[in-house]
């Protein structure tokens, strides 16, 4: 089938190439027929992440441009995990690996298309490590890989002072075999993932060379880091969960909306698959009016939607205007407004035989101090239930007013509001 001829061009300007095999030899693969190519998610835990939706992205852009992605789940290098900086991985049951995987399976195939021409394959690599004897692996695997190329691994040289298992070492020559036995059984000849991996990514590379002599293709995408140089991913505190039930699409849209103005470009061009012109445009009209946020709002938009679809997307900004900026909150799912209001913070407040009444809400919720404060508030016109100024200081909420049955969006003023959910 056709390919495009200018995507390692599209790959670079985006930043998507920090390291690379050949890059000739990689340019001429990928102009000249349909690479068949893999990229590896362990499920190391019950969802993806940030990290992994570079690589997501990546590979669609692969297919969108005619290429044909094996989308590789770690069931075996899911037990071990590579290598990292802070110490040893805890080890996970076979249970709970196989729990994972399937999840990340799930969570994997709306992102690429099935069917088709160069419609993209799922594969486990437990399927042909399970059997495998430790013989027939040091045998086979072991032999081609030099102690010493192994020591020179960035983050097995951190971990040499402090120590590290023979279990995580050997990590490289598990994700190898993978390249090597996908590049015999399935004809792929091209690898990526992130820049952590490339010592595994060229070893894999150079196993095809050692023991076929074949010739792989490799690059390393980059880590993408926040403004003062900290990585996102699982690991590192505050990841970007895309399961909707471990990171809601309301907070998810609100993190791309909050990235940093020197940060929106680059995750423009690495998130989001719109044309480097009309990225150029609005990065350029993001330098003259950066107040508008226009950048980060097309961002937000854009990857929501590619990770959680459009009506959550719309969802979510219907959410933050109506907290916001005092639109309709009676339009919005329950769900959405709960995860919205547990974001900003909510109060839980009994039922009790009546419902409470609007000064008692004000003072458990913090919006007034005490009642006399709630009761000049109420008076000033300053109080407002669900977006609706109360008029009446004795006013009692009533079981039309609550959003799903259950919830209120309380508001003092302009600018300070709070969530109570009635149980």
């Amino acid at each position: 089938m056709s390919v495009d001829p200018n995507l390692l061009d599209d790959l670079q300007w985006r930043g998507l190439v920090a390291h690379s095999t050949d890059l000739d030899a990689l340019s001429a693969a990928l102009q000249e027929s349909s690479v068949r190519f893999y990229v590896g998610f362990d499920p190391t835990a019950p969802s993806l992440h940030m990290g992994n939706l570079v690589q997501l992205t990546t590979a669609r852009r692969l297919q969108d441009a005619g290429h044909t992605p094996y989308l590789l789940v770690g069931g075996a290098t899911g037990m071990i995990g590579d290598p990292r900086d802070s110490g040893e991985r805890t080890l996970n049951s076979l249970e709970t690996v196989q729990e994972w995987t399937e999840g990340v399976r799930r969570q994997i195939e709306p992102f690429l298309a099935f069917s088709g021409d160069n419609g993209a394959t799922m594969v486990n690599n437990y399927d042909w490590t399970e059997g495998l004897s430790v013989i027939d692996f040091l045998r086979d695997v072991g032999k081609h890989f030099p102690v010493n190329r192994m020591l020179s691994r960035e983050t097995v040289k951190r971990r040499l002072e402090s120590g590290i298992s023979y279990t995580e070492f050997s990590y490289v020559l598990l994700q190898s075999m993978d390249f090597l036995t996908l590049y015999r059984e399935h004809g792929v000849t091209l690898q990526f993932g992130g820049s952590d991996q490339w010592g595994n990514l060229t070893g894999g590379a150079e196993l095809i060379r050692r023991a076929e002599s074949g010739s792989a293709h490799a690059f390393a995408t980059p880590l993408v880091t926040k403004a003062d140089g900290t990585k996102y991913g699982k690991t590192e505190g505050g990841a970007l969960w895309l399961d909707p039930a471990m990171m809601s699409p309301y907070a998810f849209h609100q993190f791309w909306l909050n990235v940093e103005d020197e940060k929106v470009g680059e995750m423009l061009r690495i998130f989001t698959f719109l044309p480097r012109a009309d990225i150029e445009a609005l990065e350029a009209r993001h330098e003259e009016k950066p107040f508008l946020r226009e950048a980060q709002k097309t961002l937000a938009d854009e990857v929501t939607t590619f990770v959680h679809g459009p009506e959550e997307t719309e969802q979510a900004k219907a959410a933050a205007a109506a907290l916001f900026g005092g639109g309709d909150l009676m339009g919005l799912q329950p769900q959405t407004l709960a995860a919205a209001l547990s974001e900003a913070g909510s109060t839980v407040v009994e039922r009790g035989e009546a419902l409470p009444s609007v000064i008692d809400l004000l003072l458990a919720s913090g919006l007034a101090t005490s009642k006399g404060d709630a009761r000049r508030t109420v008076s000033e016109g300053g109080a407002y239930v669900n977006n609706v100024r109360v008029e009446d200081p004795d006013a009692a909420v009533g079981q039309h007013d609550l959003i799903g049955g259950a919830w209120l969006v309380l508001r003092r003023g302009k600018k300070k509001f709070a969530g109570v959910e009635i149980r």
